[in-house]
């Protein structure tokens, strides 16, 4: 057979093997690739929910029964119940009154299993030392703690805190009747509320 008769013929069975190939068609072919590429960021979409739910959800806490009290001489203090809602234990790591931190050690707090009812009243006694027996709601008590520099407070998922904070900077008697924001922090948040600034003296 001349190698010319013999090129032909392999020239031809390819040209016939090439056209008994069959493809799929564009309309299936971009249905393949919008499934497919909805079903990835189904999955992306999924896996990043269930890391951010996890790490976040479940820290809640309320603000409640907050008041600022100031003196004619300028004393102030800030009061207010933290209860922590959420499901897992939280770290307070700061407090801010007005914008401006307050120091731990002008900070005073009570541990409680249970929520505050009754409103907050203005501290009968000086907040000085390191422990303090203070009438807080009501007709309930309790000693108080101050808190300790560079030390965070924790508070348990399902406890209440009372805090009593001295000498808020940025308070004074001329900041009366005026709304003022609280802010307390946590590692993963921030929760804020705002309450009018009242006299001291009765």
């Amino acid at each position: 057979m001349p190698w010319t008769l013999y090129k032909r013929k392999m020239r031809a069975s390819k040209i016939r093997l090439l056209r008994n190939k069959k493809a799929l068609s564009n309309v299936v072919s971009t249905l393949i690739l919008l499934v497919v590429s909805v079903l990835l960021a189904g999955v992306v979409t999924l896996y990043a929910t269930n890391v951010t739910m996890t790490r976040t959800q479940q820290e809640e806490i309320r603000i409640r029964k907050q008041h600022i009290w100031v003196y004619e001489n300028g004393t102030a203090i800030a009061g207010f119940v933290i209860d922590n809602v959420g499901g897992k234990d939280i770290v307070i790591d700061k407090i801010h009154i007005r914008g401006v931190e307050s120091t731990w050690t002008n900070v005073y707090y009570y541990r409680k299993s249970s929520s505050v009812s009754a409103d907050l009243k203005l501290p009968n006694a000086s907040l000085s030392g390191s422990s303090v027996a203070i009438n807080y709601a009501g007709t309930e008590g309790a000693t108080f703690t101050r808190g300790t520099a560079n030390q965070d407070i924790t508070l348990a998922s399902g406890g209440t805190l009372v805090v009593y904070v001295k000498n808020p900077d940025n308070i004074s008697p001329n900041d009366i009747g005026t709304a003022v924001g609280i802010t307390v922090f946590t590692v993963n948040g921030q929760w804020y509320v705002e309450c009018n600034v009242e006299t001291a003296e009765t």
